[in-house]
């Protein structure tokens, strides 16, 4: 009797810690999943939790059939195991201590599959997260009279309409142009502009609305600034008599498009007299705004000739320049809009680096060396690019017959066509020496004047493009009235025909007493109608002499007329000589004027 109530209660015990064991698994379980949201927690709690099974698993008896796991006459005693609640919290669960004798013969028992170690395993499976750093992209804003395609009269507009789209094609900055919107922008681009905002101008006394339109063009934002007032002006944009009052509030307005749109560039990038106020604004009145004081500023001269002087009365009335501000303007007892934006700005450059140097005399600054000299630390010069998409004779619709530098058959078909085009003489073996160049002083007509009846004497023919000064335009219909077999001469401004004369012509003469940069060559070079240049700001820059050294081109130093026929007729005599003539051409089509490096130069500027 005694041993089957020993048996009994052996079996009570073995059941009830049995229960307890599983009471305990399934509470360390539930604690798991409170304390999924916390990893590191998770981990140091089941840690304890394994612990505490492994010290309750051993001291547990476990069931085997009906047979307790004991020895004869052990005691087997019932302790308090510890438990986790849902709070986390650790408690005891209180049992009774008894004590029971058995009395089992001598067989001895083993554990049974049933008496297990209870083991808790936390994977992290969280993978660590990766640092990323963020950037913030670097911008500018150009500021600019006109740019191709939109508005277009001279180089400016070639440079604001290339040089922005190669620094956006180098990634570093987002870019954006800020343009008046003259109603002689053509209706097929004026269709596309999308309107942004509008708001007041004031200028002096003066409040003035702007509108502001939007137009993205390979990969460029454009800014169109809207007043109909001061940009609603038939034929010309420039030399109107309030061209003051005009580009002092396009200036102004640029800077307000700038804060209204909440646009504030790293740099602002402003060029020539008509936006050099933007620079005196934005260093004067606009500098106490953190927003603009941050703000580092450019200015490009690309003609020093042309600096925008007016008279003292205009200060305040017109400008509304602050007090302060009269040191940095007035020059020789008149306004000097460059020389005010020269003085204010962080960098200055220019549009080659030989007209960086001239400037500094006083037969090149036109009045500004003494201002060049003392602002010369920040003084640099980039040579301008031209757009070798738009300037490409593979691809040219304006041409007769599309060629390359590896065939050049085209070439001849174009020289044909020019010449049946002005009704020339239709002769491959007579050398084509062309000119596409505004008829001013600066361009060295007089030069031209000087000698070009004597060089066609010779079995030449000659041909103009441009309009200009009236001296110069009658000079050259009188030419071709005395040489009409030999000269035409178009007094008119016509891009179609202008890629025409490039392709079709052998030779380009450009002997400009001065030429801040100068295009034209590097588009005669890119249609393989080799240069006689003068060595002088970009031209210098650009076209080498054939030879001496591999060059481009043909050279000559002093502004000299004599000089000037000498290399004329050094080009001619070359081109009689079919292998040589084939090398030069090939030179000067291999020339790398695109803008890429210069893009590189400007953004090294910006840094």
């Amino acid at each position: 009797m005694e041993k089957k109530t020993g048996k009994k209660n052996v079996e009570k015990v073995a059941q009830k810690q049995e229960n307890s064991l599983k009471e305990q698994t399934v509470t360390a379980t539930k604690t798991e999943k409170i304390l999924a949201v916390k990893p590191a927690a998770r981990a140091e709690e089941a840690k304890k939790d394994e612990k505490t099974v492994k010290t309750a698993a051993k001291k547990t008896v476990k069931k085997t059939g009906t047979k307790a796991a004991t020895k004869p006459g052990q005691e087997v005693k019932s302790e308090a195991l510890p438990v986790k609640e849902a709070s986390g919290k650790t408690t005891e669960k209180a049992t009774k201590t008894k004590k029971t004798t058995v009395k089992t013969g001598t067989k001895k028992e083993t554990p049974s599959k049933a008496e297990t170690k209870t083991e808790t395993k936390v994977e992290n499976t969280e993978k660590p997260v990766e640092k990323i750093t963020v950037t913030k992209k670097r911008s500018v804003v150009f500021i600019g009279s006109e740019a191709a395609p939109f508005i277009a009269t001279g180089g400016l507009a070639d440079v604001l309409g290339s040089l922005p789209e190669a620094i956006s094609e180098n990634g570093n900055y987002d870019v954006s142009v800020i343009l008046p919107m003259y109603s002689a922008i053509n209706y097929e681009w004026r269709k596309n502009f999308e309107y942004v905002t509008n708001f007041s101008v004031n200028l002096s006394w003066r409040t003035q609305y702007c509108g502001v339109f939007r137009y993205v063009y390979r990969g460029v934002t454009f800014y169109f600034l809207d007043n109909e007032y001061y940009f609603k002006r038939d034929g010309k944009i420039y030399g109107h008599y309030d061209d003051a009052e005009r580009f002092a509030f396009f200036s102004k307005a640029a800077l307000d498009t700038i804060a209204r749109l909440d646009i504030y560039p790293d740099v602002v990038h402003c060029n020539d007299w008509q936006t050099a106020p933007a620079i005196i604004y934005l260093k004067g009145m606009y500098y106490p705004d953190e927003r603009f004081r941050r703000i580092k500023t450019v200015f490009t001269i690309h003609n020093i000739e042309y600096q925008g002087k007016y008279g003292m009365e205009l200060y305040g009335d017109l400008f509304g320049f602050d007090p302060s501000l009269y040191n940095y303007v007035e020059y020789e007892s008149c306004i000097n809009l460059m020389k005010g934006a020269i003085e204010m700005s962080d960098k200055v450059t220019t549009v080659s680096p030989t007209y960086a140097n001239e400037i500094k005399d006083p037969y090149f600054a036109h009045g500004l060396e003494n201002v060049i000299k003392r602002n010369a630390f920040k003084l640099s010069g980039i040579l301008n690019g031209i757009d070798y998409e738009y300037y490409n004779p593979a691809t040219d619709t304006h041409i007769e017959k599309n060629y390359s530098v590896n065939d050049m058959s085209g070439k001849k078909v174009c020289k044909t066509a020019l010449q049946k085009l002005l009704n020339l003489p239709e002769r491959e073996d007579v050398p084509l020496t062309a000119m596409v160049s505004r008829l001013v002083s600066h361009k060295g007509l007089d030069l031209v004047k000087g000698v070009i009846e004597q060089y066609l004497s010779e079995d030449v023919q000659f041909v103009l493009l441009g309009t200009g000064e009236a001296e110069y335009e009658n000079y050259f219909r009188y030419l071709q009235n005395a040489y009409p077999d030999k000269v035409r001469a178009i007094i008119a401004f016509n891009l179609d025909l202008s890629r025409k004369v490039y392709a079709g012509s052998d030779i380009f003469l450009m002997p400009s007493r001065n030429e801040p940069c100068g295009l034209s060559q590097m588009i005669a070079s890119r249609y393989g109608t080799v240069s006689v240049v003068r060595e002088t700001g970009g031209l210098n820059d650009s076209i080498k002499a054939f030879y001496e050294g591999n060059g481009n081109g043909f050279t000559f130093k002093d502004y000299n007329a004599y000089d000037m026929l000498y290399v004329l007729r050094e080009a001619k005599n070359c081109y009689y000589d079919k292998a040589l003539w084939g090398k030069a051409v090939a030179n000067a089509m291999n020339s790398d004027f695109s803008w890429k490096n210069s893009a590189t130069e400007y953004e090294k500027l910006y840094d």
